[in-house]
């Protein structure tokens, strides 16, 4: 096991503030609009002695999103596409985590978007790990995924003149994640 191994083994959580998962869309066929998610909550369980016991948890809150512009993130909460009275919550839930290469994964498991589940596996590259200047350990992670947007029940468009759409099928899904390492727990009974 090399040391990356042994450092990247263990439990973390996302940084939050140092995270950014997001998409990329087409907009009228011409250009591409960027979003994210604003509150993001994951889990990454890594043990590189026994991959099968890795796992990774992902939660957006899918009022969070932002593309910058209020008007299409308005509409983007409505039910034409995420709905987030109803469906507050978009889910991934790792089955399995392979490692495909050094420093190369595929994260196969459950994406949940409004009441659609679809299994997903996503590239994802383990760009370091580093002790950061306060001497937290941080593990970073980026990976990009096409998805068809529809297959998730975001079936909302509108036609063009040209004969193309408003919105494109195909989106990028991207991660940006900065990963803090949780300390080990001890099982010391206190001394009386």
């Amino acid at each position: 096991m090399t040391d990356t191994a042994t450092t990247l083994s263990g439990d973390w959580d996302f940084d939050p503030q140092h995270t950014r998962i997001g998409f990329s869309a087409r907009h009228a066929m011409i250009t591409t609009v960027r979003g994210s998610f604003n509150e993001v909550e994951g889990h990454v369980h890594a043990d590189l002695e026994d991959m099968a016991n890795s796992h990774v948890e992902i939660t957006l809150k899918a009022a969070s999103v932002d593309t910058r512009t209020p008007q299409r993130d308005e509409h983007l909460r409505s039910a034409d596409f995420f709905d987030v009275e109803t469906y507050p919550d978009i889910t991934f839930v790792s089955s399995r985590v392979e490692e495909v290469e050094d420093n190369a994964y595929l994260v196969t498991g459950d994406l949940t978007i409004k009441d659609v589940t679809q299994t997903l596996s996503i590239p994802i590259a383990l760009t370091g790990v580093e002790k950061d200047a306060f001497g937290v350990m941080r593990a970073g992670f980026e990976g990009t995924r096409k998805v068809n947007r529809r297959d998730y029940g975001l079936q909302w468009n509108m036609a063009l003149d040209s004969g193309g759409v408003l919105v494109s099928e195909r989106i990028t899904l991207e991660f940006e994640i900065s990963a803090i390492k949780r300390a080990p727990e001890t099982d010391a009974t206190p001394q009386e």
